[in-house]
């Protein structure tokens, strides 16, 4: 019998400081109603000063491994998503190894910026079912906080700090969602939309670098913006087809949380009605690689999902890159 990878568990971590639109007012020239009406988000979480991207993520672990029953050392693969890494190396995958003491577990980073939680799905999905791994960790993780500029208000408005976490696995004694297919894309030619340029080898940390402010992240809006309901619709689409499924037999749309103007174009390019849109934006603001996985959680936690149940899952990111994955609720077999 073939082996089908299912998600048993979500996690999800936010921290305690709110950015409120109210503050944002405070710091740059904005208001609350030009932040609300252009990207629907109204507060972000932000990271303390001592809290990295291995803390947030070893919360959000932790709570998907209490919730699946499982202890770390069941763990065969860690796998964190991120674009904010505590440092370029060692992986915070193995920092996070180590937090968790997973001492069974091999790790390492995915960088695939906001879709990197997704194109971790897929990863995981190829991973369990030809039988190499049983259990894997999924993490994303960001803190973004640490690489946006404050004054400048096209960008600062619109990020915000968290981490998620689910586990993926071949035992299928458990219900959950079986990820049925994952549809993935990028396009290098159009890397420049979206960047940081500073701290790699290209353009390595100096005193110019600093100074010029190379170390923030710089993007194109309304190009992103473009290309970001495009090939959202794009990749949903193949996804779809892929398992014959259509937007009438979607019960769930979990975008990423980027803009309210992205999300309410795709809902209207598939017909979804909004009320079948999740969304956490208001609250938290675009969280990057884990943005999805926060959403995800807060769906599985407050609605009730029935066996059939199909959710669809669409992001984009940076790279650029892009991706969506179908999740069907299936009950365990012993």
């Amino acid at each position: 019998m073939s082996l089908k990878a299912r998600i048993i568990a979500t996690g999800s971590y936010l921290p305690e400081r709110v950015l409120s639109n109210k503050d944002l007012e405070k710091m740059v020239e904005t208001s609350d109603e030009w932040i609300v009406s252009r990207t629907g988000m109204k507060e972000r979480r932000m990271a303390k000063d001592d809290e990295f991207t291995s803390d947030m993520g070893y919360k959000a672990a932790s709570r998907v491994l209490q919730k699946a029953n499982l202890e770390p050392d069941a763990i065969d693969l860690i796998l964190v998503a991120t674009l904010t890494p505590d440092y370029i190396f060692p992986s915070t995958a193995c920092l996070l190894q180590s937090l968790l003491k997973a001492t069974k577990a091999a790790a390492f980073d995915i960088q695939a910026a906001c879709t990197g939680y997704i194109y971790c799905i897929a990863i995981a999905k190829s991973f369990v079912e030809s039988g190499m791994y049983k259990n894997v960790l999924i993490v994303a993780s960001e803190k973004l906080s640490s690489i946006v500029d404050y004054k400048d208000r096209n960008t600062c408005v619109l990020f915000g700090d968290g981490a998620s976490a689910c586990i993926v696995t071949s035992d299928e004694s458990k219900p959950g969602l079986v990820i049925r297919d994952v549809s993935l894309g990028s396009d290098g030619d159009q890397a420049q939309l979206l960047t940081l340029p500073a701290g790699g080898s290209r353009m390595p940390a100096s005193q110019e670098s600093v100074s010029s402010g190379c170390h923030y992240l710089k993007m194109e809006g309304k190009d992103v913006f473009k290309h970001a309901v495009r090939r959202m619709e794009a990749s949903s689409k193949e996804c779809m087809d892929k398992v014959g499924l259509t937007e009438k037999d979607l019960s769930w749309l979990v975008p990423h949380q980027a803009n309210i103007r992205i999300i309410e174009a795709i809902a209207k390019r598939f017909e979804i009605p909004m009320e079948r849109v999740f969304m956490t934006i208001e609250k938290y603001g675009n969280t990057s690689a884990s943005s999805i996985g926060i959403a995800l959680d807060e769906l599985l936690d407050q609605k009730e999902i029935a066996f059939g149940d199909n959710i669809l899952l669409t992001a984009f990111g940076a790279g650029l890159t892009w991706g969506s994955s179908i999740l069907t609720k299936e009950p365990g077999h012993e």
